[in-house]
C-alpha cells in the first residue's frame, strides 16, 4: 500500500518478537514523502526517485 518495493533489514540487539513489530510500526510512523525528503535535500522530487544508471541498464 505504501510503494515499498524491496526491503532489507537487520534487526541489532533484541530480537524479541514485540519489540521487532514495535520498531515496524515506528518505522513506519515516521516514514517520509519523496517531497519532503527532496526539499530537506534542496533536490527535486524527480532526482529522489531516479533509478541510478547502473540498475536502468539492461545486461
Amino acid at each position: 500500500m505504501l510503494g515499498i518495493q524491496d526491503i532489507v533489514a537487520k534487526s541489532i540487539g533484541s530480537t524479541n518478537p514485540y519489540n521487532m513489530i514495535r520498531a515496524t510500526i515506528d518505522g513506519l510512523k515516521h516514514e517520509a514523502s519523496p517531497r519532503n525528503v527532496a526539499s530537506r535535500r534542496g533536490k527535486k522530487v524527480a532526482e529522489i526517485l531516479r533509478k541510478p544508471e547502473a540498475e536502468t541498464v539492461e545486461a
